[in-house]
């Protein structure tokens, strides 16, 4: 397995979006069993949706040899970027990848603020985004047993 230095994003484009659909679920299959809940929209995502996305909107991710194995996608509205479906193959996670890819996501950004959210039982997620900075904003019921919990950086 490479070293931490070898954990540099690239750009995704649509030609990989079924590699980068593959990788989504499988990374999204332990959140749905957490959750109790296979219709996450991760899981339901269907390859046109995600070309489409990867088509008007940056995505990065981290290979290891040819293989992806971990991804991130943001939006930006204004000066504040979106950060979602930050995914890491379930077999490396804990590994620094997710960090790598959260930073390099906020730098490519260039926005001033950085928002995203997590359901209330992935206590990896929330521990991740914390110590990257991130701060509890509000949480919100997506239906009942499942909350979403939100969370925002400033920079600086």
């Amino acid at each position: 397995m490479p070293e931490r230095d070898d954990l540099t994003p690239k750009p995704l484009t649509s030609e990989r979006a079924g590699e980068l659909l593959t990788l989504q679920r499988a990374a999204y299959a332990s959140e749905a069993q957490l959750y109790r809940d296979p219709f996450l929209p991760a899981l339901t995502q269907t390859l046109d949706d995600l070309r489409a996305e990867l088509d008007t909107g940056p995505a990065l991710g981290v290979e290891f040899g040819a293989r992806l194995v971990g991804a991130v996608r943001w939006t930006l509205d204004g000066g504040v970027a979106r950060i979602g479906r930050l995914v890491v193959a379930p077999d490396l996670q804990g590994r620094g990848i997710g960090t790598a890819l959260l930073r390099s996501a906020e730098l490519a950004s260039g926005a001033e603020r950085f928002e995203l959210f997590t359901g209330h039982l992935s206590e990896a997620n929330l521990r991740l985004y914390e110590r990257e900075g991130y701060r509890r904003t509000r949480r919100v019921e997506l239906h009942p047993g499942v909350e979403l919990v939100y969370l925002a950086k400033v920079p600086g």
